[in-house]
């Protein structure tokens, strides 16, 4: 059986996938076509059915539950592993808190980044989407005043002449006392409940080889990362992919709901009557 496959060119996907779409573990049948695209890409994909199973935002889901069911593996959540809000200026931070105009960049309005920007900043309503990679490269041109960056930028943009503002990890974390929800795998709601099961599975076998068999997929995790050096590749890899990306379990799936639930009470995505995992 062949299935579409979406999911970040970032070192922690291909990490996750490299055993699962080389074969180096069993599929159970299960073939997959992929697609490389960012995570707010992935997001719009999902909102239009456009792939079987994908990567997206936990935001994301909100918008795409009605179609997509959240599998137990292969999902990012963890502590100390949230979006960072840097600036070029330092002085701008006083600013924050007076409903200022000031110019946001942000990797995708979907993404649970922005997300948790608005939760911690409401005031800043003036963000510019922006493909993630390139909001480092914005800032030091000026473009904009803040940027909302995520992934391997959170190693690289000290290297620019850029200062943290906040970590809005940390922010969520002592705010709900749970592992933040970055990214999860998702899977169509009309496909049979057996692909479902086999499909968690196999990708949870994939997790397993990887973490069994670190280095066998250098080559292809290097192939697309951004000009990263194999440590940082490894401190990203060390940061997204954790035992949450095997199973949820009931830490994993009460941080989900906690995520959801805020969302709710805010009215800030629609309400669902949806289970939101695989059963």
């Amino acid at each position: 059986m062949k299935l579409s496959l979406g999911f970040s060119p970032c070192p922690n996907d291909t990490f996750i996938f490299d055993a699962l779409i080389h074969h180096k573990i069993d599929t159970e049948g299960l073939e997959f076509e992929v697609s490389y695209e960012d995570v707010e890409t992935l997001n719009h994909k999902a909102f239009q059915g456009e792939l079987d199973i994908t990567k997206l935002s936990y935001h994301a889901y909100a918008y795409a539950v009605e179609n997509y069911v959240l599998l137990d593996a292969g999902s990012a959540l963890g502590f100390g592993v949230g979006p960072l809000l840097i600036c070029q200026r330092p002085e701008l931070v006083a600013q924050l808190s007076a409903g200022s105009d000031l110019k946001v960049g942000i990797p995708g309005k979907y993404t649970t980044a922005n997300f948790l920007l608005g939760l911690a900043f409401p005031e800043l309503k003036n963000k510019q989407e922006l493909v993630f990679s390139s909001i480092e490269q914005a800032l030091v041109d000026g473009n904009i005043d803040l940027g909302l960056i995520i992934h391997e930028n959170r190693f690289t943009y000290q290297d620019k002449g850029l200062y943290k503002v906040i970590d809005l990890g940390d922010y969520w974390e002592k705010m709900a006392s749970a592992p933040i929800p970055l990214g999860g795998i998702v899977a169509k709601r009309q496909l049979p409940d057996e692909v479902k099961h086999r499909i968690d599975k196999v990708i949870r076998r994939s997790v397993e080889y990887a973490f069994a068999n670190p280095k066998s997929g250098i080559e292809f995790i290097r192939s697309h990362a951004q000009e990263m050096s194999e440590d940082v590749m490894y401190k990203h890899i060390e940061l997204y992919v954790n035992r949450f990306s095997i199973s949820l379990g009931v830490e994993g799936r009460a941080a989900i709901l906690t995520l959801f639930n805020k969302a709710w009470e805010l009215g800030v995505v629609p309400r669902t009557t949806k289970d939101l995992f695989l059963s």
